[in-house]
């Protein structure tokens, strides 16, 4: 009697996939479909053989593998035998487990337990038929199907255990959402298309893993698998997924604000097998995190934080320095590093348990992909507890001192004074102007119609500026770090007799003028000389200077307890060949009062903001059907825009086309169209981008019954 032979498999991959809520995933509809299944969960599984199953003579063993050399010791390896008699599965939750469901003569379904610690990605299956009580004789069958197993956030023992449905549908379900740049006085939500269910989502998310040298025993750690995404996302390194660049020529590749969503970046990385996709920016590459971690299974969102610190000599402060003159010094010092602080930046907060912390540190960890700073000897950043970044633990793994800096740092302002031992003193502290507000998207659905849609997650990552609390944190974080011990004398209030306030500017409208003011006020009752720089520049959003736009420099005398403001204004013709990208503008002013060596400066900054796209579409469409949309924008400027270009996303439209140059203050209008798949709340986002412009945007909701 020879061992029993299997003519074929069945995964029954849509029925196991309402179960695993894997049933959005494409790759399950296909024609050729790929089961997607979520570890700590059962699945069925038939077996078509080549005779009647005899349950007492037949023995049928099921192998699961996963990498190159699987090995039962790593976990990479898992031989199982189909016992016919037992009706439970082992006790032991950590270990696979096979049940005999049914016995239909020349075919059986079993039901087979994925143990909830197992690694994410391809898994491979073969079957192994024998005769029992006879050695040597054995059959094997190899699964052609690529088996996707996939993290479970509806799973206790998983790692990535999410109890609150509402937000399981939103970190892991939802599609569609918003990444939020502007400033924290006027936040903008950018639409963003994740697709993580999208055929390309997860083969890509696996290739990336695969990719990024991550040991194949590591990859069912959701902490290790988060670190090596984080750093995989950027190509510096590892040739990863993005390319980064901020000087504004994107010339040789896509401009990061021509993005709509990720699934075209994925494709083109993948179709060119793995060559990095130019260009990204911090919303780009937290928004491709959300897309590779809600693929794996990860729970995950998009966070931005308004005035974000970048700490390069671990200093937790972000130091500026002026010259004599007033005059900002480019760079910083030699020694003490380049800070600065971006105007917002986009990380990314993931869902887990933090076995290797103390109790408490778990639930959402940060993570970024944008290039910044060397974690070990890779680009990378997290996961760091945001437990441990408000209770100033930086001594917790992984990066907490960065991402404690990046909301909690003190700016500092020093100016060149002859007199000082090191040839600097300073000037000012603040210790309320980073980590202004932190934001997310809120959970549920998405406001079409403005920003109002946004979570303020401040209060999970610090305690309130100026707080008891909050300064405890920082003392704490500081403790084990050496700092200059003129960065923490606090100066006297003696002799600081004339008030200055620099009038905060909100947001001003691309193509107008804006004014920059100081008031000041001589509190004293003698007579007061000062003087005063003020300087407009363009910066970048992650805070270096482009361009100085104007600025005007001047000494006034003010009788005892004299009011003035002083004023310099800009006209659009001195900013529109100087600004950058997002269009943000820092405002600096340093004042000295010259009887009684008082010294001031403060900076604000604030970006002139565009008019959005406008889109007409039906509510309704049907499965199916073409749908036709058309979309408008209107030039604000007295100049063309040139070398324009705008981008279509949505269900089956990917659309990127070139656009002829549009006259001062003309409005065009567009169109384009699609056919609809899969019914539901669709988003489409329409983007334009031109020499003069970036990012202007729109986005519409259409119904497809």
């Amino acid at each position: 009697m020879e061992p029993i032979t299997v003519t074929g498999v069945n995964f029954f991959c849509q029925e196991n996939s309402k179960h695993h809520h894997t049933d959005e995933y494409e790759l399950v509809k296909a024609e050729a479909p790929a089961p997607v299944l979520r570890r700590g969960e059962s699945f069925l599984l038939g077996i078509d053989l080549d005779r009647t199953f005899d349950v007492e003579k037949d023995v049928i063993r099921i192998s699961f593998g996963f990498g190159e050399k699987p090995t039962v010791i790593l976990g990479t390896k898992s031989v199982t035998p189909v016992k016919p008699k037992h009706t439970h599965f082992p006790k032991d939750p950590h270990i696979w487990g096979v049940l005999l469901k049914e016995n239909n003569g020349n075919s059986v379904i079993l039901n087979v337990r994925i143990p909830p610690h197992v690694q994410v990605g391809v898994w491979n299956c073969s079957l192994i038929t024998t005769i029992a009580g006879k050695r040597g004789m054995r059959k094997d069958y190899n699964v052609e199907n690529d088996v996707y197993i996939i993290f479970n956030p509806w799973c206790k023992e998983d790692g990535v255990y999410m109890e609150n449905e509402e937000e399981r549908n939103e970190y892991v379900l939802n599609e569609t959402g918003k990444i939020w740049t502007g400033t924290f006085k006027k936040p903008k939500g950018k639409h963003w298309i994740f697709g993580q269910f999208d055929d390309i989502s997860l083969p890509a998310a696996v290739f990336l893993l695969e990719k990024s040298g991550l040991a194949t025993a590591q990859r069912g750690n959701p902490i290790m698998v988060a670190r090596a995404i984080s750093a995989i996302i950027n190509a510096l390194d590892d040739d990863g997924l993005l390319e980064g660049r901020w000087d504004g020529d994107y010339s040789d590749g896509t401009s990061p604000f021509a993005w709509t969503g990720t699934g075209a970046i994925l494709e083109q990385y993948l179709a060119t097998n793995g060559t990095p996709v130019k260009y990204g920016q911090c919303w780009v590459y937290s928004a491709a995190t959300v897309t590779v971690c809600r693929a794996l299974g990860m729970p995950c969102r998009s966070t931005t934080n308004y005035v974000s610190a970048h700490d390069t000599n671990a200093t937790l402060t972000v130091d500026k320095f002026f010259d004599i003159f007033g005059e900002k010094i480019e760079g910083g010092l030699e020694g003490a590093g380049n800070d600065s602080c971006w105007n917002f930046h986009v990380w990314n907060d993931v869902w887990m348990t933090r076995p290797d912390l103390p109790p408490g540190y778990g639930g959402w960890q940060v993570i970024d992909a944008t290039p910044q700073e060397v974690s070990g000897t890779v680009m990378r950043c997290g996961p760091a507890s945001i437990v441990a970044v408000k209770k100033g633990e930086i001594g917790f793994l992984y990066d907490t001192p960065f991402v404690f800096s990046e909301v909690n740092a003190d700016v500092v302002h020093f100016q060149e004074n002859d007199e000082s031992d090191w040839g600097f003193s300073r000037i000012s502290i603040n210790q309320y102007h980073v980590g202004r507000m932190i934001l997310t998207k809120r959970l549920g659905p998405i406001d079409d119609n403005g920003d109002n849609d946004y979570t303020d997650i401040t209060d999970l990552f610090k305690n309130k500026e100026g707080s008891e609390a909050e300064r405890l944190a920082v003392y704490n974080a500081v403790r084990g770090v050496p700092k200059a011990k003129h960065i923490y004398d606090i100066p006297g209030n003696e002799n600081q007799d004339v008030e200055f306030d620099l009038v905060d500017i909100e947001t001003v409208p691309y193509g107008h003028k804006f004014n920059m003011q100081v008031r000041l006020e001589n509190k004293s009752d003698a007579v007061r000389t000062v003087k005063i720089v003020m300087t407009a520049s363009s910066v970048y959003y992650m805070g270096t200077t482009a361009n100085d736009i104007k600025k005007t420099r001047g000494t006034l005398k003010l009788e005892p307890h004299q009011r003035e403001t002083v004023r310099l204004e800009v006209f659009p013709k001195d900013y529109l060949n100087k600004l950058v990208d997002h269009f943000f503008v820092k405002l600096y002013a340093v004042a000295n009062v010259e009887e009684t060596k008082q010294v001031w400066s403060e900076e604000d900054d604030f970006n002139l903001t565009l008019p959005d796209i406008k889109i007409t579409a039906p509510v309704k469409a049907n499965a199916g059907d073409k749908v036709n949309i058309k979309f408008s924008f209107r030039n604000p400027l007295e100049i063309p825009l040139t070398q324009c270009s705008y981008t279509v996303e949505g269900p089956g439209i990917n659309k990127k086309e070139s656009h002829a140059d549009v006259k001062p203050k003309e409005t065009i209008v567009t169109s384009a169209s699609f056919v609809a798949k899969k019914p539901g709340s669709k988003k489409i986002i329409v983007n334009f981008t031109s020499k003069e412009i970036h990012n202007a945007h729109g986005s519409t909701n259409i119904i497809i019954e």
